[in-house]
């Protein structure tokens, strides 16, 4: 069923999207570059397009969630649904101390919360004022958003997953002549188990007096504090002692000739450097930076290679295939490889169980602080890099 939200989101997207495409056909038409105003302009409307992406993108999350369960999963990406779950309610409430809970962690300095201070959490404290917390909003990690390969596993002993790093070839064979050997060459890849930990304390005061549902909003909070620390490592992790992100596990496909971005024909070049096999399910990655460089290139017949999607839950394309801004991705300087392009599903994350909640009233009770202790153990890295993932790099 439609959205009339969503689509008169899309619409306005649109409409901004055709005014940068009217702005750039003008300054072509004229032979010149931006000048301050119009660069104020451009911007402006970049700005416009990625704030509709990000609302498009949570409603399309929460209707895709309330479809999956409750209204407690579409607000806070906890699938065990809090209203109706006497599990959940148990952790919460502080009659049981632990909870493995599934998180949302597509969607970030540590402070004790207290209702005392004002910023701290007094905000949150009721005084004949609106009950509903508000948000700032912040860059969420989105490489599991692509068609990455995620394996959930029960445990965190190590996970060997054997590949090929060669096949075996055929030859001609004379009549009455030896035939050749051609063996296929086998490799393998480790996942681990790296754990990532956020301990957050509030005040019982605080847990007892909230006029919203500040366990909720704690859930998810942690959820994407732990979803953006790893998804910067499945991105641009070194592979010791955290996941081998996908950029440095990417090899060569075009070094540009600019230090900043790349000319159309340049993509064109990275594009065809992956084999069509990989191509055919290939996504581009870059940051948002990039992104504002890109979509102002146009292919030999005029027209813009960065094209909107058809509808609000279709993503942007580039020369045909989906793009994923990731703000982990390197910006577009000198000698970094800002861009990757190809068929991601060849990156493996590796997550153990779900996320787990714990929660004590013990740990600081001199100070009556309640604390709750936020784990998670994942993985990642490339396997397949024999030119799965390709990777353009600045000059």
């Amino acid at each position: 069923m439609s959205n009339p939200l969503i689509d008169a989101l899309d619409r306005q997207r649109r409409s901004a999207w055709e005014q940068g495409k009217a702005l750039v056909d003008h300054l072509e038409a004229q032979n010149r570059d931006f000048t301050a105003a119009e660069k104020v302009e451009w911007e402006r409307i970049n700005a416009d397009i990625d704030s509709l992406d990000a609302r498009i993108q949570q409603l399309l999350d929460e209707e895709r969630r309330s479809a999956a369960g409750s209204d407690a999963v579409s607000r806070f990406g906890v699938s065990a649904a809090r209203a109706g779950d006497p599990a959940f309610l148990a952790f919460a409430t502080g009659a049981s101390r632990a909870r493995s809970i599934e998180v949302d962690l597509r969607k970030a300095e540590t402070r004790d919360l207290s209702k005392g201070t004002a910023t701290a959490g007094g905000h949150v404290v009721p005084t004949s004022f609106s009950s509903q917390l508000m948000e700032h909003l912040i860059n969420a990690s989105t490489i599991r958003q692509t068609n990455v390969t995620v394996l959930t596993t029960a445990s965190g002993e190590d996970l060997v997953i054997p590949k090929t790093t060669s096949h075996s070839t055929a030859a001609i064979v004379a009549e009455g002549a030896a035939i050749g050997e051609s063996d296929p060459a086998f490799d393998k890849v480790t996942l681990q188990a790296y754990k990532y930990g956020i301990l957050i304390q509030v005040t019982r005061e605080l847990v007892e007096d909230s006029g919203i549902d500040l366990l909720g909003y704690l859930a998810r909070e942690t959820g994407q504090a732990i979803g953006n620390a790893s998804g910067a490592h499945f991105v641009t992790g070194t592979g010791s002692s955290q996941p081998l992100g996908v950029v440095p596990a990417s090899t060569l496909g075009k070094t540009s000739a600019l230090t900043a971005g790349a000319s159309s024909d340049e993509l064109v070049d990275l594009f065809h450097s992956v084999l069509p096999v990989y191509r055919s399910r290939a996504t581009w990655m870059f940051s948002d930076a990039t992104a504002a460089l890109i979509r102002k290139l146009k292919d030999g017949d005029n027209q813009y290679i960065w094209q909107p999607g058809l509808t609000a839950a279709m993503p942007d394309t580039l020369l045909g295939r989906p793009v994923a801004v990731d703000p982990a991705m390197p910006a577009p300087t000198t000698g970094l490889k800002s861009i990757v392009f190809g068929d991601l599903s060849r990156y493996y994350i590796r997550d153990v169980a779900s996320v787990k909640f714990e929660r004590s009233d013990d740990y600081a009770f001199n100070t009556d602080l309640v604390t709750f202790k936020v784990t998670f153990r994942t993985d990642g890295d490339l396997i397949d890099t024999t030119g799965a993932v390709k990777h353009l790099i600045q000059a």
